[in-house]
C-alpha cells in the first residue's frame, strides 16, 4: 500500500475556508455549543515592490514525523495509525493533563468541554477506505491534495531547487 499524505500549495488557496467546513462537518464540530476547529485558514500579508500581497495557509495537525506529543503522554493516549501515518487521539484514555499541548511546538492540541484532547486525525474514518480527507476532497483549487508522499517530496524538491538556481 502507497503511503499518503497531505500536500498544500499555498499559491492555488484562495482563503475560501471550504477545508475548514468540510472538517467541521466531518467532525461533527459546532461551533456554537464550543466545540474546537481543527483546521484553521491564516491569512499572511506582506508588502512587495510597494504592493500588498495577501496570502493564504490552510493549517491543521501536521502529524509530524517526531511527533513530540505522542512521547509527552503519560496515559499512552496518542497513537500513530501505522498504515496512514497519522497521530491519532483515543479520547477514552486522555486523562487532561496537557502534557501533549506543551509537547507540541506547533500548538495543535486542543481540549474540548470533556476536558479532553481533541484534534485532527487525518481524516481516519475516510482515508483508511481509500477516500482523500474531507479538507482535500471539498477543496475547489487543489491547494489541498492527497497524494503519494513521495510524490509531494519530489514536488517540495523541485520547487526548493527552483528557487535556488
Amino acid at each position: 500500500m502507497t503511503k499518503k499524505t497531505l500536500y498544500f500549495d499555498a499559491k492555488k488557496c484562495v482563503g475560501c475556508y471550504a477545508c475548514a467546513v468540510a472538517c467541521m462537518d466531518q467532525n461533527d464540530i459546532d461551533l456554537l455549543a464550543g466545540d474546537l476547529m481543527f483546521r484553521h485558514v491564516a491569512h499572511v500579508e506582506s508588502e512587495e515592490a510597494g504592493e500588498i500581497q495577501i496570502a493564504h495557509v490552510s493549517v491543521a495537525c501536521l502529524h509530524c514525523e517526531g511527533a513530540e506529543c505522542l512521547d509527552a503522554c503519560p496515559a499512552r493516549a496518542l497513537r500513530r495509525d501505522p498504515e496512514s501515518g497519522s497521530v491519532i487521539v483515543r479520547q477514552e484514555l486522555c486523562i487532561g493533563c496537557h502534557a501533549c499541548a506543551m509537547a507540541c511546538p506547533f500548538g495543535v492540541p486542543r481540549f474540548g468541554r470533556d476536558g479532553t484532547m481533541q484534534k485532527c486525525d487525518g481524516c481516519f474514518a475516510r482515508t483508511r477506505f481509500g477516500y482523500a480527507p474531507a479538507c482535500a476532497d471539498i477543496c475547489p483549487t487543489g491547494a489541498l491534495s492527497y497524494v503519494d508522499i513521495n510524490e509531494a517530496m519530489e514536488s517540495k524538491q523541485s520547487r526548493f531547487t527552483r528557487t535556488l538556481v
